[in-house]
């Protein structure tokens, strides 16, 4: 079977829980405080893992206090690290998660946000069929190394997730990704800044003409919309108890890309993403344990887990 490549940042999520955002001026106090393995390309890659999806992470590992910490710990979930430059600091990201369990970030960029060809000289190329990039690195010094890179094989299936910081991402960048046909992951919220449509269907209908492929915009808590050109589709939400929303969209489109990969319907795809990301935002971080995705599996059709051959 073929393999997606994963490009972008492991970082260390530094959750901080507080009632609600200071203001200037004010003094809170925090109720908890953790660290836990993240980067939006990470989660992305742990969710293909659970799913037993072929993928390489290609993820620049750095030293400090951040980095040996990232080391460790993919080492400790037996994940390659295939770039490993310790004299270059790794940054972390500081989750700021009020009551309701929405999170807030404030991002230290290290040298995990970085991308040179040469990353992927222990990575075999020749399996790679589909690549997952995020906004964040696009908008990095070495964003256009990812855009050419994906320029040379235009054979790949790439898989977009702009961010939360769409608006950030150069206007060139953005046209070269465009003219790459990439699937585009993103929000509601998102997806109306972009398009300056006020609905999710015309927003959709936007981004496909701009990039003649399909279109997924998820919903939080009224489920997620695709539209592949020709047919939209819906599914509706999974029920579950919100502890912190850290990782929701990364579970979400990971789960889309396994479950694509095991040949799903695009139906069938957002429900599993659904019922993924449900999973994660039930518990605090972006990180499902074994024991958590085995319950994932047993929430979704019995159809849809003989697709994965559970």
């Amino acid at each position: 079977m073929c393999q997606t490549l994963v490009i972008g940042s492991s970082v260390v999520d530094v959750i901080i829980k507080i009632e609600h955002l200071p203001v200037k001026k004010e003094d809170i106090h925090i109720i908890k405080q953790s660290r836990s393995l993240g980067g939006c390309a990470y989660l992305v890659s742990d969710i293909l893992r659970h799913f037993h999806a072929p993928y390489s992470l290609c993820t620049a590992v750095g030293g400090g206090l951040y980095g040996n910490f990232v080391y460790e710990k993919l080492q400790q979930r037996g994940v390659p690290i295939h770039v490993h430059i310790p004299q270059e600091e790794n940054g972390c990201c500081y989750c700021m998660v009020e009551a309701d369990g929405e999170r807030t970030f404030i991002v230290d960029h290290g040298i995990e946000y970085t991308f040179y060809e040469e990353y992927l000289k222990t990575i075999d190329t020749n399996s790679i069929d589909s690549v997952y990039i995020c906004g964040l690195e696009i908008e990095e010094y070495t964003g256009w190394n990812i855009i050419q890179y994906l320029q040379k094989h235009p054979q790949y299936q790439v898989y977009f997730a702009p961010g939360p910081r769409i608006l950030k991402i150069e206007e060139e960048k953005w046209n070269a990704i465009l003219t790459l046909h990439p699937i585009l992951h993103l929000n509601e919220q998102e997806s109306m800044e972009v398009t300056h449509c006020d609905n999710v269907e015309q927003a959709a209908k936007v981004l496909y003409a701009m990039t003649q492929n399909t279109v997924i915009i998820t919903l939080g808590e009224k489920g997620a919309y695709c539209f592949d050109g020709s047919q939209s589709y819906m599914a509706e939400p999974v029920k579950t108890t919100v502890v912190d929303t850290i990782g929701a969209g990364d579970a979400h489109v990971g789960a889309i890309i396994s479950a694509r990969r095991f040949g799903c319907t695009w139906t069938e795809a957002l429900q599993v993403a659904n019922t993924v990301s449900a999973a994660v935002v039930a518990k605090e971080g972006g990180l499902l344990e074994q024991e958590d995705f085995v319950a994932v599996q047993t929430r979704l059709d019995k159809t849809i887990q003989q697709k994965f051959g559970w």
